[in-house]
């Protein structure tokens, strides 16, 4: 473990925090999807409400049609912590497991089936380098009060990292009104780790005209005096999936049909969101699509499996993925294989407990501060 240069906190890379978690026996590798169907099925009857099964929008069905609740990830924390269970097996990324460790009981424990689901994005702002970015930024400003604002896609310590720098946590439903808590309390904004969300939230706010981007992966970018001298720094973070949605994919969806409608999400590219009818969270995607007219199509700009459930839970709808065959999945949702979710249920049956996510109690207790903040606002 590191300490922090900046923080009293000591926490290292995701990379290593994780290394312990099992991988799947090879005697679970080749299931076929009734045999696996009729095995969780009879371990979720004998295990009873011990268990509870969080599944994130962007799970394959095989996952989803297993779960108790069905949303996204602090919306899924918040189910877990109101339930009477036991167990929460998370079926989604570390992050997600991480917030539910954070928001449940101390007798709950939280178990990711896979040690793969890990979110590209969050990795791509690591506590600490975010930490000694910060020692940089804030030395070339060290008459500003910088606020640093992590979106809930971000590891628990980077959660705790901006609580003891008086920062909060956001959602993708809130962000503005994180940055606007934020700017009642300090001169400028830190926020991390999606630059596109950022952006669009700047844009939202009418501060367009007051962002600067920070690259910690380039040592020719700009300097910490020059993004210092904005009122909103970006860290040049993204979400591969969001990100390979483009202009001319609502170009081509309009072309095809006049008629259609574009809901994206606002970790797209700023230009995708101009161009798109509406841009809102996997929640308010879904209550579009919900609450659409029989006929309506809706071309939706998000991961694929969403789409997928969509078109499963709302057939007198016309739903369409943007961008076609192109549009992607999410690699680390992927690796929750339901292989995974029969294995960590017959452990449990037979009393072992497999890849439990647990949150150092320090670190836990500020990034509680952090979605504290958040729930103010």
């Amino acid at each position: 473990m590191v300490t922090m240069e900046t923080a009293e906190l000591e926490t290292d890379l995701s990379l290593f925090k994780y290394d312990s978690l099992e991988q799947l026996p090879a005697a679970y590798r080749e299931l076929d999807e009734a045999e696996r169907t009729d095995r969780i099925e009879t371990a979720l009857a004998e295990l009873g409400d011990d268990v509870v099964i969080l599944g994130h929008n962007y799970q394959r069905r095989e996952i989803v049609e297993h779960a108790d609740f069905v949303g996204d990830s602090y919306q899924l924390s918040k189910e877990a912590a109101e339930a009477d269970a036991e167990y929460v097996i998370f079926g989604g990324v570390t992050f997600m497991a991480e917030s539910a460790d954070i928001i449940t009981d101390d007798e709950q424990t939280v178990i990711l089936p896979s040690m793969e689901a890990s979110c590209p994005m969050a990795g791509m702002a690591e506590a600490l380098q975010v930490d000694a970015a910060w020692a940089e930024i804030t030395a070339a400003a060290p008459d500003e009060n910088i606020i640093p604002i992590t979106y809930m896609n971000s590891y628990a310590d980077l959660k705790a990292f901006c609580a003891s720098q008086g920062g909060l946590v956001c959602t993708s439903s809130n962000a503005h009104r994180a940055f606007e808590w934020a700017f009642d309390r300090g001169d400028k904004v830190l926020f991390l780790p999606d630059k596109h969300l950022g952006e669009n939230t700047a844009h939202r706010l009418g501060m367009e005209d007051a962002i600067a981007e920070w690259d910690p992966w380039d040592p020719e970018g700009k300097d910490a005096e020059e993004v210092a001298e904005s009122d909103i720094i970006l860290w040049d973070g993204y979400c591969q999936v969001h990100e390979r949605f483009r202009e001319e994919h609502i170009e081509q969806v309009r072309a095809d049909d006049p008629d259609a409608n574009v809901i994206v999400h606002p970790e797209c590219r700023r230009e995708v969101v101009e161009a798109a009818d509406v841009a809102g969270s996997t929640a308010t995607i879904c209550d579009t699509v919900a609450n659409a007219e029989p006929g309506d199509t809706w071309a939706i700009g998000t991961e694929i499996h969403l789409t997928r459930h969509l078109q499963r839970w709302h057939p007198e709808v016309n739903v369409l993925p943007l961008c076609g065959d192109a549009c992607m999945d999410c690699n680390a949702m992927r690796q929750i294989d339901p292989n995974y979710l029969t294995w960590v249920l017959e452990e449990l049956v037979a009393g072992r407990e497999r890849n439990v996510i647990e949150v150092a109690p320090e670190e836990k207790e500020l990034a509680q501060v952090a979605l504290d903040r958040m729930l103010e606002i």
